[in-house]
């Protein structure tokens, strides 16, 4: 009896069983599971949100922006590094993993390129004994910036040398009015119109090194200063030409080679002025590489712009002092200069000692 009920319920029971059956299964044919495709999509935007900052820091680690407008770019890699972890919480809001492990070690890497220079060096080697010399470095902008506030600088920080850039006739001529030839008499100079010119004043006696043919670009002044009591420091007053387009790049990179290297067992030297480079660009890091300090950089100044002044882009620094291992950089600041679009910037170094 119990089990014709059964089967009895069984047979019953089988239609509607059959007719839920083809019901779930011609939902699932007619309605594919939604959640896969958002997925997918969310996974995509995730990754494309992240990809700037990937490239930017595979370019910046390999060092190959060699066109434009990658080497203009690469210079404002800090800015880039301060919002590199934006991509890193949206994937974590979306719960994308792999995503946000890839952005995190762009983020690591472009930290890392750029933290060292906003923070103090390592502890100084002993003072080398010789004496001190302050140098300052500025771009008067065609000959225009102010020479009074120039020679004010020179004054008020007791500088020994003075590397600039861009000087015209009438610009030594107007700071000799302002007074500058009273603390730095000497001088090796270069003056041209426009961006052309360059020169080193000096409170100690130069001599001129090299001929008097400029190079190809922009005039860069070496003088050999007869520092008392320390080895001849040759000064060269730097200026590369600016990366600002296609056409540029070349000249750009041939200014910056034809730089002298650092040479351990050579002239005492010391680059300053302005290299349109920062420490983000190859091409300034294999300089430096030869056997400089960059004095902002070793006393964690690194991140103080230089350019633009007036602020018509966010401040980049390209105005640099680069000095040799064998002298000690004490200190390093940058000063605003009237109508000029450029910083100067001030380093105090100690020399080694005369043997």
């Amino acid at each position: 009896m119990a089990r014709s009920m059964c089967a009895a319920a069984a047979a019953g029971l089988r239609p509607n069983g059959g007719l839920l059956l083809r019901f779930a299964q011609a939902r699932r044919g007619s309605h594919p599971p939604p959640a896969r495709g958002r997925r997918g999509w969310v996974t995509a935007a995730a990754a494309a949100c992240a990809l700037p900052w990937g490239v930017w820091a595979a370019v910046r680690v390999t060092g190959v922006e060699t066109g434009f407008p990658a080497v203009a770019l690469i210079a404002f890699t800090p800015y880039v590094a301060a919002t590199s972890l934006v991509p890193v919480v949206l994937a974590l809001l979306s719960r994308r993993g792999r995503v946000a492990l890839a952005a995190s070690a762009a983020a690591v890497a472009l930290v890392a390129c750029v933290l060292p220079r906003g923070l103090p060096g390592p502890a100084a080697p002993a003072s080398p004994g010789g004496p001190r010399l302050t140098l300052l470095s500025a771009n008067v902008y065609y000959g225009l910036a102010d020479p009074e506030a120039l020679v004010r600088l020179v004054h008020e920080h007791g500088v020994d040398v003075l590397s600039l850039q861009e000087l015209t006739p009438q610009s030594d001529d107007a700071l000799t009015r302002a007074g500058l030839r009273g603390p730095l008499p000497y001088d090796v100079t270069e003056a041209a119109p426009g961006p052309v010119g360059g020169a080193v004043y000096s409170a100690h006696p130069v001599e001129k090194v090299g001929g008097t043919a400029r190079n190809d670009y922009f005039a860069m002044p070496r003088a050999r200063v007869e520092v008392p009591g320390a080895p001849s420091v040759e000064v060269v007053s730097a200026h590369a030409i600016p990366p600002s387009g296609p056409a540029a790049i070349p000249a750009w990179q041939d200014s910056l080679r034809q730089l002298p290297d650092a040479r351990p067992d050579g002239a005492l030297r010391v680059l300053a002025g302005d290299f349109n480079a920062t420490l983000d660009h190859a091409e300034f890091r294999a300089l430096l590489e030869t056997g400089y300090i960059d004095a902002a950089d070793a006393t964690g100044a690194g991140w103080a712009p230089t350019w633009s002044a007036e602020g018509s882009l966010p401040g980049v620094t390209i105005d640099h002092v680069l000095v040799d291992r064998r002298a000690q950089v004490r200190r390093t600041s940058v000063h605003s200069l009237p109508d000029t679009d450029h910083r100067a910037v001030l380093t105090e170094l100690v020399l080694p000692r005369s043997r």
